[in-house]
């Protein structure tokens, strides 16, 4: 397991658009998710214990603000081959076991997680209602075996002052750390380390 960092996309980024696989089969794309005060596009992986480490308390978070009008997806961009454990199959599983209510979205081309400059999982994006970015980074400083308490604080913060219509203050935009995204042979892109 490689830790690293999220790569910080630059603020004010327009959501990059996608039309991905869900587990249930459907197809669902970025238009899919109504988000009138927000969306949370989060990259995890199934296997990633920074992400086990924080799936329920992420689930329960998007539980809370789905009905306040932010849309949740998350997406899975690791390379299946060599990775079975994040395979569509073993999503469904997880979706289940983590209690997601939320599109789990596979990027097979891994074309997605490029545009998003996901370099993580966990990796968090947050979008205000016209789809700029306004935070991206962590969860929270709680990682596996740092015992800090588990709170979502830094995402949470950042959806309640969206909703609010207030700023997001540049110093809470703190990276996420997670696993490397594992890309397929030869498809890591150039922002990638």
């Amino acid at each position: 397991m490689a830790a690293t960092s999220s790569t910080m996309l630059p603020l004010g980024t327009t959501a990059p658009e996608f039309q991905l696989s869900d587990t249930d089969g459907s197809t669902v794309s970025l238009d899919d998710l109504d988000g009138s005060q927000g969306l949370v596009v989060a990259f995890i992986s199934n296997h990633c214990p920074f992400v086990k480490h924080l799936r329920l308390k992420f689930a329960a978070l998007a539980d809370e603000f789905l009905s306040k009008g932010v849309s949740f997806v998350a997406i899975g961009s690791n390379d299946v081959e060599n990775y079975p454990d994040d395979g569509p199959d073993k999503m469904v599983e997880e979706k289940k076991i983590a209690g997601y209510q939320f599109p789990y979205l596979y990027d097979e081309t891994q074309e997605v997680a490029k545009a998003y400059r996901a370099a993580c999982t966990p990796d968090f994006y947050l979008f205000n209602g016209d789809r700029e970015l306004v935070y991206r980074g962590q969860f929270d400083d709680s990682r596996p075996g740092n015992g800090r308490s588990i709170t979502g604080k830094d995402l949470r913060s950042a959806i309640e002052k969206t909703i609010a219509g207030e700023s997001i203050p540049e110093d809470s935009q703190k990276p996420s750390l997670g696993c490397n995204i594992k890309w397929k042979a030869g498809n890591a892109p150039e922002y990638y380390g």
